[in-house]
C-alpha cells in the first residue's frame, strides 16, 4: 500500500503582505502573546469572521470561489491609490 498525505484545502498557504504602524503592531503582538496564540491565527480568525459577515453563512473551504471580482486581483494585478489633491 502506497503511504500518501492529504492536504486538506485549509493547510495550503498563500502569504499576505500589511503594512501597519509599528506601535500598533507590537501591540497586537503582546496581546496575542497574552493568549498564547501568533499574529497569524488571530489574523485568520479575523479575516474569516470578515468573510461568514459578508457571505452570511458559515464559511467551508470546498465551494466558495472569488467574491466580488476578487478573482481580478492577485500577482500582478494593480490597484490604483486615490489621488492626493
Amino acid at each position: 500500500m502506497k503511504n500518501s498525505t492529504v492536504v486538506h484545502l485549509e493547510e495550503r498557504t498563500a502569504r499576505l503582505t500589511v503594512l501597519i504602524d509599528p506601535r500598533k503592531k507590537a501591540v497586537f503582538e503582546r496581546l496575542c502573546a497574552q493568549e498564547d496564540l501568533t499574529s497569524s491565527q488571530v489574523v485568520r480568525r479575523m479575516i474569516r469572521a470578515y468573510i461568514e459577515e459578508r457571505l452570511g453563512r458559515p464559511w467551508t473551504p470546498r465551494g466558495d470561489g472569488p467574491v466580488g471580482g476578487a478573482e481580478a486581483v492577485g500577482r500582478g494585478a494593480t490597484r490604483r491609490r486615490p489621488s492626493r489633491s
